[in-house]
């Protein structure tokens, strides 16, 4: 009996080790998605006035723990039944953030009309604020769907030929990690400008300069977070295409591994952009 549960124990302290070493390296893959997933939601969860800032970023928290919940057990039942799907999938993925980011270099380059967003110094009723509100939360959930499954997909793809139960322990990991993370970091960010406005009302010149940095240097974060997001998303969509399409990987094979990612995922994204973009022509001439 006791060299059962001996061996019960040891059998344990050995899968634990293993989820260890392995969310390791599957947050190490993910952390692409993670600074973009984080860029995007700054972005997302300003703009509002801040006695809505707090409530719209647990709105999209919780919509976020939802999409875990619908993805993680599709992903696993599809791990375990038919696992060549998953790299599929990873790479269509692949392709989707490879022209996301060439779609935002496109849209930095190329000037374009911006969304107006809600402010406070806009006069706005109740009802056009709920509306708009909503609207964006919507939006907001419906982006973190879209970089859940691949934050799922990239941690998966590291764990396929581990077992079932580690490859679950891990991806749930990482899935509720990032959650968590992400939408904590995100809540700091936005209430950033708050702090330095309560930091500029002190009598201290120390706090007041430190509360106008504070102000001042919000918006800069959030452009340098987009700038971090978009270099991360084409280094984890180059990665992926290196990685699972033998015909890139033996084109940029001679190059050093970072290089050979950003070309493969810029190129990829380029693409891709100009093939929706001629794809969206056609169809608005057909649509006349």
């Amino acid at each position: 009996m006791a060299s059962g549960i001996f061996a019960l124990l040891d059998d344990i302290a050995a899968l634990m080790d293993d989820v260890v070493v392995m969310s390791k390296v599957a947050t190490k893959k993910t952390a692409g998605i993670l600074g973009d997933d984080l860029a995007v939601n700054a972005e997302k969860a300003s703009g509002f006035v801040s006695s809505r800032e707090i409530p719209v970023l647990w709105a999209i928290t919780k919509g976020s723990f939802l999409n875990k919940l619908i993805i993680l057990p599709l992903a696993f039942l599809l791990s375990y039944y038919v696992p060549w799907v998953i790299t599929a999938v990873l790479i269509l993925g692949a392709v989707y953030l490879a022209y996301e980011a060439a779609e935002k270099i496109y849209e930095y380059i190329v000037p374009h009309p911006k969304a107006v967003s809600v402010t406070e110094g806009v006069e706005l009723s109740p009802e056009e604020l709920v509306t708009q509100e909503k609207a964006k939360v919507k939006a907001a959930i419906l982006t973190d769907f879209i970089l859940s499954v691949e934050i799922v997909i990239i941690a998966l793809g590291t764990v396929l030929e581990k077992t079932i139960t580690t490859q679950i322990l891990v991806v749930t990991f990482i899935a509720f990690l990032a959650t968590i993370g992400v939408y904590g970091i995100v809540a700091a960010i936005v209430r950033m400008d708050d702090l330095g406005v309560v930091l500029t009302k002190r009598k201290s010149k120390v706090a007041k300069s430190f509360g106008e940095l504070l102000i001042k240097t919000l918006p800069l974060v959030i452009k340098g977070l987009a700038f971090v997001g978009t270099i991360a998303l084409i280094l984890v969509a180059g990665g992926i295409f290196v990685h699972n399409i033998e015909a890139v990987h033996h084109v940029l094979e001679g190059l050093p591994a970072i290089v050979g990612e950003f070309i493969a995922g810029l190129v990829g994204g380029v693409l891709v952009f100009f093939v929706m973009k001629g794809v969206k022509l056609v169809w608005k001439a057909v649509k006349r």
